[in-house]
Formats: structure tokens, sequence, C-alpha cells
């Protein structure tokens, strides 16, 4: 059969179906990694159960599941998500084809399915980060409609251990939300209250000050989270808060920000890879300083 289109099946993600989604997260990603001499981004087949059991039991997440039905029994051979946990944007991935049945469409299929299901329900964007060494994808999304917009630097290293004149740092509390949420807004044009609460419940958000005023805030310094500041400084304060290590492959600088790339550089993180910010729909150009989750 050449054309995977006419055997494949779409259905909702459960969490029954993590084992085979997270080897296939494993699979995937190490495969591509492996063919480019980079870093494995989910390095053990555990760490992608993690991932799909974290995504598949979250309600925040639409899950869509990819069937062959030709085989012996129904054989799930690929998955994508949708983030949804904000009104204004909705983040896609991570998208996953066992490598055995790559470059067949099923990718596209998924990527569909995730397009409609955000179109329908009616979010002005939908972003994504591809990896700049993968060009099948990075050719994929174009023909689908996404336009590149910002190109990300991975970077990961001991946490920096500097203290930023003027600004300190404390975990978030619920009573933060709305002040975290409007710096998200005078930055990007929307809030990400969702991913926000999600974040606090788990303890991982900071506030940055700026004497008593909120400057800034991190959801968390890992590779699924996302930081926005009014200043570099903001984000800098951030970033040398983290006393253990930055989580997954790292912590994501939009490389044009060429004083914070710097910063992180001559402080001895080094740079893993890079990443494509890309976008459908509505974006607004930042008007401010930030770091984005690898969703977007």
């Amino acid at each position: 059969m050449t054309n995977i289109e006419h055997v494949l099946r779409l259905r909702p993600g459960t969490i029954n179906d993590a084992p085979e989604v997270g080897k296939i997260i494993f699979d995937a990603f190490s495969q591509i990694a492996d063919k480019h001499g980079f870093p494995r981004e989910f390095p053990t087949v555990d760490i992608g159960i993690n991932v799909a059991c974290s995504f598949l039991s979250n309600p925040g997440f639409y899950s869509v599941v990819a069937e062959d039905i030709e085989g012996d029994g129904n054989k799930v051979i690929g998955s994508n998500f949708l983030d949804e946990r904000s009104n204004m944007v909705a983040g896609v991935g991570p998208i996953t084809i066992d490598p055995k049945f790559q470059n067949k469409g099923a990718g596209r299929q998924l990527m569909n399915n995730v397009i409609e299901r955000a179109r329908n329900k009616n979010y002005p964007a939908i972003r994504l980060l591809q990896a700049s060494y993968h060009n099948r994808s990075l050719a994929l999304y174009t023909r689908l409609g996404f336009d590149v917009k910002e190109p990300i630097s991975t970077l990961q290293g001991k946490p920096i251990s500097a203290v930023i004149p003027g600004r300190s740092v404390r975990v978030a509390t619920e009573s933060d939300l709305e002040s975290c949420n409007a710096v998200c807004r005078s930055i990007h044009g929307h809030d990400r209250n969702g991913e926000l609460k999600d974040s606090i419940k788990q303890g991982i958000v900071k506030v940055v000050l700026h004497g008593e005023k909120i400057t800034g805030y991190t959801s968390g310094l890992t590779y699924f989270n996302h930081s926005v500041g009014f200043t570099n400084d903001d984000l800098k304060a951030l970033i040398a808060s983290e006393t253990d290590c930055y989580g997954g492959p790292g912590i994501l600088i939009p490389s044009r920000n060429a004083e914070l790339f710097r910063w992180c550089l001559n402080n001895d993180l080094r740079l893993v890879h890079q990443l494509t910010l890309m976008t459908t729909g509505m974006y607004n150009e930042p008007v401010g300083y930030y770091m984005p989750s690898i969703l977007y």
C-alpha cells in the first residue's frame, strides 16, 4: 500500500494509549536527532511515556491518535496534541510518527486534524516550534499555512548564579495570577492564563519584582514552559533564580535577543540546537522580552 492515508484511522487519545504513544515519541525524536547528530530531546522511553501521560491526562490538551487498520489489530502509529489552555492561541505538538510509517502522509493527516480542531474552536492563532534541522517538518508546516516568525535557541548547562541589581524573585501564588496575565498581555497581546494556573498548582511559577511591582514571571524554567518580562534584566533574574537544573533539553531564548543570548553564553550555558517559531493566523510582534515554551 503506497498511500497510508487510505488505511489510517484517527481517534481521540486516552490515557491507556500512553505506553504506545510515549514509545513512539521516544523513537521518532531519537531517530531524527541521531540522524543529524543532535542530542535527543527525550533521552529515554520512560521520559516519552511521562510526556504522553502528562498530555493525555490534562483536560486542557486535545489529543489525536493515528491507527494503522491494515495489520493485526489497530496499531497505534502516531499522535498529535493541541494545547487549548489559552483563549487566543492553540499550541501544536508534540507530533510524532512511528519511524516505520513516516513519509507516507500520516503527519499531514495529524496536522490537518489539529488545525481543523483549532479552527472549529475559533482560535485566532495556531503556533508551534520545530527543530530547524528537520527539513521535512519545516516544509510540511509551511505548506499547511504556517509562517516562520522567530529563530529560537535551546540553551542548557549549570544554572547561572548571578545577582541582577534592582530585581528580586519569589515563588508565585494564585493572588499573582492577574498581575502575571497583565504582563503577558502587555508583551504578547494575549495571556496564557490556563497554562499559568496549571503551573501555579505545581508550585513552579516565579515572579520577578522591581521594587514592589511584578515586572515578569516564568511558568517554569523548562522546555515546556514560558517566561515574559518588561526588560532583559527581568528575564535574567528569573533565569538566575534556578538552583537545580533547567528542565528537559533546556530553556528557549529568541536568538534575535542578542543581549540575553550573549549573557547566557557568557555565563557558560551551551547552545543545544536551534528551533523555529511558526504561526498561522494572528501574530503580534512582542513588545517586551520573552522566552517561549516548546509549544509556542
